[in-house]
């Protein structure tokens, strides 16, 4: 099941937990979009029809931000003319939640949320409290290398 959407004067072809990024969307409050100007949608294989009035693609915001920079240089040899500007589009990641169309309604699978990563801190000091742990047994006790000796000058070097 996939969709044609048209978002920021741009074509899309979405199916169910796609990421796009589209131009900047309004928002609601709840962090859903609503794409209302759909193009065509297709049921199946190789079935594409128009969209009733009743198709609907929703989406959920992911992320806002902006692209990066884009320099535009405009130059004309021999004139002494040189202009240097910047452009940033703005954007908004969106991933599609669900493509309802014909009375079927087909949702994306839900996303595990990710678990917050410890500190390197923390995971120190549980590393050091596993070593102190350990140096109590003789079997994890490890023994430190002898340093290694200079290597003695050859007698023939010290005759010259």
């Amino acid at each position: 099941m996939y969709a044609v959407i048209r978002a920021g004067g741009k074509q899309y072809r979405v199916a169910p937990g796609d990421v796009i990024r589209v131009e900047k969307q309004a928002t609601g409050t709840d962090g859903r979009v609503d794409f209302s100007d759909i193009l065509a949608v297709s049921g199946g294989e190789g079935q594409i029809g128009k969209p009733e009035s009743e198709a609907r693609v929703v989406g959920e915001v992911v992320e806002e931000g902006r692209s990066p920079k884009i320099l535009v240089f405009h130059y004309k040899r021999k004139k002494q003319y040189k202009k240097l500007r910047g452009h940033r589009q703005s954007y908004t990641a969106v991933r599609i939640t669900e493509i309802a169309f014909g009375g079927q309604s087909f949702k994306a699978p839900e996303v595990a949320k990710k678990q917050p990563k410890v500190k390197k801190a923390a995971a120190e000091h549980e590393a050091d409290s596993e070593v102190k742990s350990a140096k109590g047994h003789a079997k994890h006790a490890k023994k430190k290398a002898a340093p290694k000796k200079a290597a003695k000058k050859s007698a023939a070097k010290k005759k010259k």
